[in-house]
């Protein structure tokens, strides 16, 4: 299965996660079984067990207002593109540039490439609060391997998966601009933003990114959870 076709399965999860999350995550919490939980979320909808380990126990709360919004990943290029859009807009030096050239916008081989580097980036900030443990690992490894069956997929898994976490490697996917900014917007929908080790995590991946202070504000503006 091709980068493009997992990340869009992956997020296109999200909305069946948001529907279930509020009874699930009650019955959860009451039980104490966050494991079982986290791999029964997806219902009918392939993946959202795959999303709901990525996203950890803690953060399913906030799933309706984060995750409700992805429809797959051209509804994750539209966000970028919105806010790295009106960040350019703001950028008296950027008059006159072209549009950007976001994951919703790009011929097939680039938008696999700009895939690849998001699902890197949504694992790192997957484990960036050191929730994926072995018996995590090996759940997701399974609700993944639902998604897709080929080996070449799930020995890249494992191998994301046993990476020390490094926001400067996971940084290097980048190579453009626009897909800095998926792979940031991305980042966000996975962490809890209110954890201190998650924030710090993912001020350093913007750094390592080398997103502007103002783009990095548009890109947090597009994932906040309403009140």
């Amino acid at each position: 299965m091709s980068a493009r076709q997992l990340l869009d399965q992956l997020l296109q999860s999200g909305q069946g996660l948001a529907r279930d999350a509020s009874t699930r995550v009650q019955s959860a919490t009451a039980g104490g079984n966050a494991p079982s939980f986290l791999a029964g979320l997806g219902g009918g909808a392939l993946g959202a067990g795959a999303l709901g380990l990525l996203m950890g126990g803690k953060k399913a709360r906030k799933i309706g207002g984060k995750v409700a919004m992805y429809g797959g990943m051209a509804a994750l290029g539209a966000l970028a593109y919105r806010a790295y859009g009106d960040w350019q807009r703001n950028q008296s030096a950027q008059a006159g540039a072209p549009a950007p050239q976001t994951l919703d916008r790009l011929p097939p081989a680039q938008a696999e490439q700009h895939s690849s580097a998001i699902l890197t980036a949504m694992i790192g900030a997957a484990k960036a609060d050191g929730h994926i443990g072995p018996e995590e690992r090996h759940l997701l490894e399974t609700e993944l391997g639902k998604l897709s069956a080929d080996a070449t997929d799930q020995r890249w898994l494992e191998a994301e998966l046993a990476r020390p976490l490094d926001p400067a490697a996971i940084a290097t996917a980048a190579q453009t601009p626009e897909m800095a900014a998926e792979m940031y917007l991305a980042s966000l929908l996975v962490v809890d933003e209110e954890s201190y080790m998650e924030r710090a995590y993912l001020d350093e991946l913007a750094r390592q990114l080398k997103l502007a202070p103002d783009l990095k504000t548009q890109l947090e503006a597009q994932v906040k959870t309403p009140a």
